[in-house]
């Protein structure tokens, strides 16, 4: 039972001195869900006793909608309600706590979209960008990836070429294997696309391996070396074969290789890099920065693909970003449709205030998404543009959003209901 005074409940996350804590108080917490990009959005507001004030955070995990909004409704709101919104920190670690068995990706979601949120008061109260709390800019913008695919090395680099005429200077591809339900590259028909939703698909890794590089090789000999080409493995090679796909993509001069292993083949690492000298890149799964320690100390990686909702937040997120500095590794920030605008926001302030940011991934919004979010980041020229406006700089539209709602919770786990093709479960 939580401690009284005059009979009065005290908020459970009250710090000791809340007595002198002037900040804008914590009148609510609400979650939001919504769909206008297709995936699921969770969406917090914490609201305070300030007229007009609140901050926005991105919870979005689409595979756990429903389980993560529980968790910020049931706990993590009521356990904020009554605090002041200035000591992000020590509410961070204290709602971390809370939990006893802290961690894990749902918990870390929910976490993260409390946490953005009161960085978002603390620029709005401020009358800052959020950059400038994060120690101002430190170059003009973030260059962008965007992503294509296709099914031989002519249409692919037709597609990054063409990216390249919108202002792009690196570009993720992605390459269809017959027969074989593989990742980022899209259904040659529709019925194709109907079967792999209505059940799962089959990969074979085996003719990955043979079919893919060479396709990656002969794109880079058609679109010459003005663009950086990045590709995604998507987690789904053992690491015998992984060490095979260094080798076999180097001549392809890729800017780098992403997620060659699932997160836990991590001691393998070294062994990739012994393989070949093509960049590695990891860590969009990772759910605890601390994951990501042994590949810094290791020098393992080059680029380490950090999700903020996923990671708990800004609050743990930039010390992993000063970590990355310190060791050398860029970032590469996690960006697609799946992370909302106000969680790209967060990613943008971030790109541009550290001297370790790499590229940043991003995602194509829908006119649907840019409804619901005035103020959403959108790539000019391959590039992301920070905003001078206070906090986040992204708005979210409560009408607008329910236009667009969520489909059943299991719906969006198809795409991840993958097999090998002797029926074996693989990772998706």
């Amino acid at each position: 039972m939580a401690p009284e005074t005059s009979g009065t409940p005290v908020p459970l996350a009250l710090a000791p001195w809340s007595g002198t804590d002037t900040s804008p108080r914590v009148t609510g917490v609400r979650t939001f869900v919504c769909a206008p990009q297709g995936c699921p959005y969770v969406i917090v507001r914490v609201e305070t006793d300030q007229p007009g004030l609140y901050g926005l955070g991105c919870a979005s995990d689409p595979q756990r909608t429903v389980a993560i909004r529980a968790v910020i409704d049931s706990y993590l709101g009521p356990m904020l309600t009554g605090r002041g919104t200035d000591d992000i920190e020590d509410i961070h670690r204290l709602l971390l706590n809370s939990g006893y068995w802290r961690g894990g990706s749902m918990a870390s979601n929910a976490l993260a979209a409390v946490d953005v949120a009161l960085w978002d008061i603390k620029g709005k109260v401020a009358g800052l960008p959020l950059y400038s709390l994060l120690g101002g800019r430190a170059r003009e913008a973030a260059d962008a990836y965007t992503h294509v695919d296709g099914d031989d090395a002519q249409e692919i680099a037709d597609k990054v070429l063409a990216a390249v005429e919108r202002g792009y200077r690196h570009v993720r591809v992605q390459v269809s294997v017959p027969g074989s339900d593989t990742y980022g590259a899209a259904p040659a028909d529709e019925a194709e696309a109907r079967r792999r939703r209505l059940r799962a698909g089959t990969w074979d890794s085996t003719t990955y391996l043979r079919h893919v590089p060479p396709v990656l090789r002969k794109v880079r000999e058609l679109v010459g070396g003005g663009v950086e080409l990045l590709h995604d493995v998507h987690e789904r090679m053992t690491p015998a074969q992984a060490r095979s796909l260094v080798h076999a993509v180097q001549d392809a001069e890729l800017f780098f290789l992403e997620d060659a292993l699932a997160p836990e083949d991590i001691a393998y690492f070294p062994q990739l890099r012994a393989a070949g000298t093509t960049p590695l890149a990891v860590g969009e799964l990772y759910a605890d920065p601390y994951q990501y320690l042994p590949l810094l100390e290791r020098r393992a990686i080059d680029f380490a693909r950090i999700r903020i909702p996923t990671l708990g937040g800004l609050t743990p997120v930039r010390k992993l970003v000063a970590a990355c500095e310190m060791f050398g590794v860029r970032t590469a920030p996690h960006g697609p449709g799946d992370v909302s605008p106000v969680g790209m926001a967060a990613n943008v302030a971030l790109d541009v205030s550290s001297p370790a940011f790499g590229v940043q991934e991003a995602a194509r919004f829908t006119d649907a998404t840019l409804e619901v979010f005035p103020g959403a980041h959108v790539p000019e020229g391959g590039a992301l543009r920070p905003t001078s406006a206070p906090g986040l700089g992204v708005d979210f539209d409560e009408a607008a959003a329910g236009r667009y709602p969520v489909t059943a919770p299991l719906e969006h786990d198809r795409w991840a209901l993958l097999r090998n093709a002797d029926g074996s479960v693989q990772r998706p």
